[in-house]
């Protein structure tokens, strides 16, 4: 079914200052946000958006060619029922990685980071003591025996390590926490690789690492939210004052 659709007047449109293809992209945007658009609605065809909004068929198809890389619609070709360009909500990926770029870029103070990053993960550390069933709990846990092994690469761990922090958001069960957390984490992987590098005992850090990530687990797995709250935010905030990250910025 069509949602409800308000073509777009370009009186106000000065082409000086706005790209034809922003001006759509904007006018759709701005319906979605009001609700005017909803998942499932179908978008007229492309003729009909350009003739509607006065532009042309290219700034239509950028427009949407946009808006398919945030995630928010989904194009299918042919002329079955599911045929045609539709607002989507599968857009975590796509939220995700905007994110993870943003704070890639943004240079945030390293005491913003840590302070974000202790406010979802303590959140994800209760509810995932609270929902993880025994085998998720098992997933975890041989996750953590793999980060255990005694001779690992900075590289492998740092993947594991990203991965065990995702997944205790995923055990959450909160997709919103989940998307935020794992952008985040991934954002600052490579920062955190580098400062690794740096370290004279960096094998030394990540046992204690895996001494703190254990304790993490059994708190989890033995159902106590507040303690397994309070110790991931102690790993997080001792983990940072170890590693060099080269100044106030991440």
């Amino acid at each position: 079914m069509r949602g409800t659709y308000l073509p777009l007047s370009l009186r106000w449109f000065d082409d000086d200052a706005v790209k034809a293809y922003e001006a759509v992209r904007k006018h759709l945007e701005d319906q979605i946000l009001a609700g005017e658009l909803t998942v499932g609605s179908l978008l007229p065809a492309e003729r009909e958006l350009a003739t509607e909004f006065g532009v042309s068929r290219a700034a239509v198809r950028e427009a949407l060619r946009m808006m398919a890389a945030q995630g928010l619609i989904t194009s299918q070709v042919g002329a079955g029922p599911n045929s045609g360009t539709r607002i989507t909500a599968q857009n975590g990926p796509a939220l995700g990685k905007l994110l993870q770029l943003h704070v890639a870029l943004s240079q945030f103070p390293i005491d913003d980071v840590v302070d974000a990053r202790v406010m979802l993960e303590r959140f994800s550390a209760t509810m995932a003591s609270i929902n993880a069933n025994p085998e998720n709990l098992a997933k975890l846990g041989d996750l953590l025996g793999e980060m255990e092994a005694e001779h690992m690469e900075l590289d492998q761990f740092n993947e594991l390590d990203t991965r065990f922090h995702i997944v205790i958001a995923q055990l959450a069960e909160n997709q919103f926490v989940t998307v935020l957390t794992t952008a985040v984490r991934q954002a600052l992987a490579i920062p955190i690789r580098r400062a690794s590098e740096e370290m004279t005992d960096y094998q030394g850090f990540r046992r204690d690492l895996n001494r703190q990530h254990r304790r993490v687990f059994e708190a989890i797995a033995s159902r106590d939210p507040e303690r397994a709250a309070d110790l991931i935010e102690e790993h997080i905030r001792t983990a940072y004052t170890i590693l060099p990250m080269g100044g106030s910025k991440c």
